[in-house]
């Protein structure tokens, strides 16, 4: 099978969890053929190359979301571009973009229940739309940052039905969002669209690895060939990208074009896909409130590798009171209050230590952040020296793997009689499943798909509560016997669910799902047969039942359909010329 691996950001150029799980996935199935497609989003990604890839992955195609788009990566003008058909082509943009914002600037509460259908209507008409024009005529970046596409936006914000968050938009504000819809909107031009090999139109699936701009080569690649599309989000790319233009200085109308038409973009991409694989429940609310049908999602936890952690001892009933934090140093993971819920276990465990491990996270804010917890740090436990020749300790260390206390990451789990976790907001969090892989017992606060990991393993408090998260580290340090049953017991709820060879097994199936399902494609078997080599899944399984229903003539029945029961070739009664069967076979 041909798998086209759509990818921004990441793999095989990104290091960090994203380019992980691709490895982990394309290595270990290795019984399909993986072309891979990246949409990079920095310069330091394409400046060195690649790591080498196994024999049955190749890059086919890569392109950039940042700088300008350059003519290498650009789809061919379908025609000579006269003064006739320059003009043509803008009055074919101004149509196409005029839905896309109208679509973005509507406000969600005016007009009847009608309207809001339309919406999404007018979004999805604008968008391909745009994607045939830059098919058959090309030019759509420039068109994207024209005059043109300024005023049309302009006149939309203007609108009688306009958000009114956008009725105050300014030409800079126009500006800025013209020119991040042109970066957005690049999958739209690309040269990944032909029925080749490494084209998108010779790939059996499309699989996604995360929403937003990945995607939309796969709904084009929906559109023009058929192609089924997947799509996995680990991380939910709407509220990433809502999370980011809260952080950015952005005036009121760019923020609320920008998330318009993310937002519009994730329902087209959730309503458009074979299958939606959420890494986790939280992940999954986040995409039925923009509209993903229920019966089109199935979570498949992200897999991790448990092997390093299989050393680690198991946890001993007499282990020092030490609580360990692991992750990276930023606001949401709220250490301040950690460190005031560490003051108050101080008071009822004097032989408690914590230790902090971990360095600066992507928040820009992060550095400062973490000079603020050390100084809270000093403060609330001073050093205090038993004698004039002695040096006082503080009960609180900050740490970093690689360093002379913490080699490895397994170290610090191992020095842990319970892990800590204190965040406000969290997505998939890493580190508890690493902790309970070590059969270690954990406190966390009730943040993103905390809940949803431990499983009842551990004990779960709110957040932003520093005296429940004080009683909770209490608790187990207090209760050796309970840690160490509770640790048992998140080991093995880790190695049941969070493994790498769950996540193979499950895309495993899903591959051959989708598949079994898709019908045969003609620019897909032709390039399947380049080689000479016959592939699965080239031509449906009702292709395969005897009978010449081509050949017979019009308003002809043949004999088995005439019958009361299944004739010589054992085609069932009553079945429609032509008709597919609807029954499941062993390959579904």
């Amino acid at each position: 099978m041909r798998i086209a691996l759509l990818t921004e950001g990441g793999y095989p150029y990104a290091t960090g969890e994203s380019h992980a799980w691709c490895d982990r996935l394309v290595r270990g199935l290795t019984g399909h053929e993986f072309a891979v497609h990246a949409l990079t989003t920095h310069p330091r990604q394409e400046a060195g190359q690649p790591p080498e890839l196994p024999a049955h992955v190749r890059l086919a195609h890569t392109a950039p979301l940042w700088g300008a788009l350059s003519g290498a990566h650009l789809r061919p003008a379908g025609e000579r571009r006269t003064r006739t058909a320059a003009r043509r082509e803008r009055r074919r943009f101004a149509e196409h973009f005029a839905d896309l914002a109208t679509a973005l600037t509507a406000d969600r509460t005016a007009g009847p229940d009608g309207f809001m259908i339309d919406k999404a209507d007018r979004f999805a008409a604008g968008l391909y739309g745009l994607a045939d024009l830059a098919r058959t005529h090309g030019g759509l970046p420039a068109l994207l940052c024209s005059e043109d596409a300024v005023r049309i936006l302009e006149a939309a914000c203007r609108g009688p039905r306009a958000l009114p968050a956008v009725h105050g938009a300014q030409v800079r504000d126009l500006l800025t969002v013209t020119e991040q819809l042109e970066r957005a909107l690049r999958p739209l031009s690309l040269d990944w669209y032909g029925e080749t090999p490494d084209g998108l139109g010779g790939a059996d699936l499309c699989h996604a690895t995360s929403g937003g701009a990945a995607a939309l080569p796969g709904l084009l690649a929906k559109r023009f060939f058929g192609t089924p599309l997947l799509v996995t989000e680990y991380g939910v790319r709407l509220r990433e990208h809502y999370l980011a233009h809260a952080a950015a200085p952005l005036t009121a109308p760019v923020r609320a074009l920008l998330a318009a038409f993310h937002g519009a973009l994730a329902a087209e991409t959730y309503a458009r896909a074979a299958l939606i694989t959420p890494g986790n429940i939280h992940a999954r609310r986040w995409q039925q409130r923009c509209g993903a049908d229920p019966g089109r999602l199935r979570t498949v936890y992200e897999g991790m590798d448990a092997a390093p952690f299989a050393a680690v001892a198991d946890a001993a009933a007499d282990d020092p009171k030490t609580l360990v934090w692991v992750g990276a140093i930023e606001p949401d993971k709220d250490l301040i209050g950690l460190l005031h819920a560490f003051a108050e276990i101080r008071r009822a465990e004097p032989a408690a230590t914590l230790r902090i491990i971990g360095g600066d996270g992507h928040d820009p804010r992060a550095p400062g952040y973490r000079a603020h917890c050390r100084a809270l740090a000093a403060q609330l436990f001073p050093d205090e020296a038993a004698d004039d020749h002695t040096v006082g300790e503080n009960p609180v260390s900050f740490e970093e793997i690689g360093g002379p206390e913490v080699p490895t990451l397994e170290d610090a789990y191992a020095s842990a009689a319970v892990l800590v976790l204190s965040s406000v907001v969290e997505g998939f969090p890493r580190s508890l499943v690493e902790a309970m892989f070590c059969g270690r017992a954990t406190v966390s606060t009730d943040a993103g798909a905390v809940c949803e990991v431990i499983g009842g393993t551990g004990l779960v408090v709110p957040p932003r509560n520093p005296h429940a998260l004080a009683e909770a580290c209490r608790a187990l340090l207090g209760d050796p016997g309970r840690r160490v049953r509770l640790g048992a017991a998140a080991r093995a709820r880790a190695l049941e669910l969070f493994t790498v060879e769950q996540n193979i097994a499950a895309f495993r199936g899903i591959y051959l799902e989708l598949i079994s399902h898709a019908p045969g494609r003609p620019a897909a078997s032709g390039a399947a047969y380049a080689d000479g080599v016959p592939r699965p899944f080239d031509s449906p399984a009702e292709s395969q039942v005897p009978g010449h229903w081509a050949a017979a003539p019009a308003g002809h029945t043949p004999s088995w359909a005439a019958g009361d029961g299944p004739d010589d070739a054992g085609v069932p009664a009553g079945a429609a010329a032509g008709a597919p069967c609807t029954g499941r076979g062993e390959g579904s």
